[in-house]
């Protein structure tokens, strides 16, 4: 990047402007820019010209100008330390030390979604399930009902029934029925030879690579990762791509969730791996058909939604997911002529992905559809609308938190991928 030299308060600002613009351009990321006074220790580097110091830390890009010569050391407008030479606070005579912006205090994060926050009550004579909303909920001190409708919150064959879910969140303070199942042309889903649907509606494909890993959501409170398995028929020349684990990070913890690989597919036998900080974890078949931990102050839940291959996942305050393990079935195989090996049903899983946090600086192959005034690049009206971006979103490993793009950070390789993750 050239140098730019300034010679004077507005062509401090030009020379900054053209800076930011420079950077921008390079770096291709979408940053809010700052000027300052003060430098961080973490992220600091001069650039070689030694006129300007740049600090990068996603997704903030500060700037910062070092003018030569006289000057009113201006920064915003306000900082009027007259001084010669140097750029520092005291200068060479009288000047108005810069207040420092007070840091915004970080909101408390939710131990229950407010929604599920509520005491199980005994059932009615009518088989009608109740839940007693919780205090700082909408509904506190309320009962809520289940409709005839659906009267369990947790029926046992879900494909044919729907469940109740009581919301103490809603400002009806009722209840309603819902089909506990990933909706594949839902908002936030992710199923198929993988095909999504964005936060914006737009249905688009993005293939990644077999055995790559790629960050489906991050911001700078937690980041899911998708494993992706493939196959490559002879002739062809992308892959054939599903997913087959995913990796919830926040905080130092990590909830992993995977398709076991199988030869032959039963749906009865129950194919889905579930692992918390590494930990097996056994998800109960009977009574509330539920596994709960508290993540330093966040409830994670994972509960059954059928009696195999079936699961709700709840980060509080962050995420609810709703996975469920398919196979390729023969008769797909033949229709799409991918070609897989007889012994080998490609278990993969279908997805559906709800938010429960601001979206505003989401990134990720799913997350950037998210932001608001995202204008979807895939091209519309085609029977497979690609999207690309496999270099921004790639990364090392089902538990690496880096990649061009990826805002949240911890130290990769917390949590082991042993047995877990599948190399084809």
């Amino acid at each position: 990047m050239p140098s730019i030299k300034a010679s004077s308060q507005l062509d401090t600002h030009v020379a900054t402007a053209k800076l930011i613009a420079n950077a921008l351009s390079m770096s291709n990321k979408r940053a809010s820019l700052k000027s300052r006074r003060w430098v961080e220790e973490s992220g600091a580097s001069w650039w070689p010209s030694s006129s300007y110091l740049l600090l990068w830390k996603p997704p903030l890009l500060k700037v910062k100008v070092k003018v030569n010569g006289n000057g009113n050391g201006n920064d915003n407008g306000n900082d009027n330390g007259n001084g010669k030479g140097e750029d520092n606070d005291n200068g060479k005579g009288k000047g108005k030390e810069k207040k420092e912006k007070k840091e915004k205090e970080k909101k408390p994060k939710k131990q229950h979604d407010e929604a599920s926050n509520y005491d199980k009550l005994s059932t009615l004579p009518t088989g009608q399930e109740r839940g007693f909303c919780r205090t700082n909920t909408t509904c506190e001190f309320k009962t809520i009902v289940c409709p005839t409708e659906c009267a369990k919150r947790k029926p046992k064959k879900n494909k044919k029934q729907k469940a109740c879910f009581i919301d103490c969140s809603s400002s009806t303070c009722e209840a309603t029925c819902k089909i506990r199942k990933a909706k594949c042309d839902g908002y936030g889903a992710l199923c198929y030879d993988p095909r999504f649907v964005g936060g914006d509606g737009v249905m688009f494909y993005f293939h990644g690579a077999k055995g790559g890993n790629f960050a489906i959501v991050s911001d700078d409170e937690f980041q899911i990762n998708a494993h992706f398995i493939g196959t490559r028929p002879q002739g062809r020349t992308r892959d054939y791509t599903w997913v087959q684990a995913l990796a919830v990070m926040f905080d130092t913890h990590t909830l992993v969730l995977a398709a076991n690989r199988v030869s032959h597919w039963d749906d009865n036998v129950d194919s889905l791996t579930v692992k918390w900080d590494g930990e097996l974890v056994n998800v109960p078949t009977d009574g509330e058909a539920e596994w709960r931990a508290n993540g330093d102050e966040r409830e994670v839940v994972v509960e059954r939604t059928d009696e195999t291959n079936s699961v709700r996942v709840t980060v509080s305050g962050l995420v609810e997911m709703d996975i469920s393990v398919k196979p390729i079935g023969e008769q797909e195989n033949k229709v799409h002529n991918y070609q897989l090996p007889p012994d080998d049903a490609f278990a993969h899983l279908e997805t559906q992905f709800r938010f429960k946090k601001s979206t505003d600086n989401f990134e990720g192959v799913l997350g950037q559809t998210y932001r608001p005034g995202y204008v979807s690049p895939v091209k519309r009206g085609v029977p497979m609308p690609m999207m690309g971006g496999e270099n921004k979103y790639q990364t090392l490993s089902l538990f690496s938190t880096s990649c061009n793009l990826c805002s949240f950070e911890r130290p990769s390789g917390i949590a082991s991928a042993e047995g877990l993750v599948s190399q084809y």
